[in-house]
């Protein structure tokens, strides 16, 4: 198993922070490589149950999941498991970092098959995860920023 702790801030207040990583449709214009993010056939699209069918995707790997919201509280936590494909899981927390700004703090893990496939995919996403996670976390925080300043009018 491989687990990816990463926090940072940005310059929104809790709510909106929230609001925008809980809205599904904002995941693909913020998560390097996440190509597809869409609710999985006859489940929920929101909160606790939901489920997504996600496909990731950055040369030479493709890695397709669905994955379900096992813990929601609002303004505090969304966390996912995956129930197909590749195994992974994580979990979003949020708290106040200031007036206008939100803390965000991830694990994110994933579990590579066994054998040597398992073995190549792991070489394979080795090097793409750090790249992943510093694009990722520059989008979703200037994003955030972005809306913010959009809600305001």
């Amino acid at each position: 198993m491989v687990d990816i702790h990463h926090e940072g801030t940005c310059d929104a207040p809790l709510d909106v922070a929230f609001a925008y990583l809980d809205d599904y449709r904002n995941a693909p214009t913020w998560m390097f490589g996440l190509s597809t993010f869409a609710p999985a056939d006859g489940a929920p699209d929101h909160g606790l149950g939901a489920k997504f069918d996600a496909t990731f995707a950055v040369k030479p790997v493709t890695i397709k999941s669905t994955i379900e919201i096992t813990e929601w509280t609002q303004h505090e936590v969304i966390a996912f498991k995956s129930v197909q494909g590749f195994k992974n899981w994580s979990t979003w927390r949020f708290s106040e970092a200031g007036d206008e700004h939100t803390k965000i703090d991830v694990v994110f893990s994933y579990e590579l098959p066994g054998g040597l496939a398992g073995k190549a995919l792991g070489r394979a996403l080795e090097p793409i995860a750090a790249v992943t996670i510093r694009h990722s976390d520059e989008a979703l925080r200037r994003n955030v920023a972005a809306y913010y300043a959009e809600t305001r009018g």
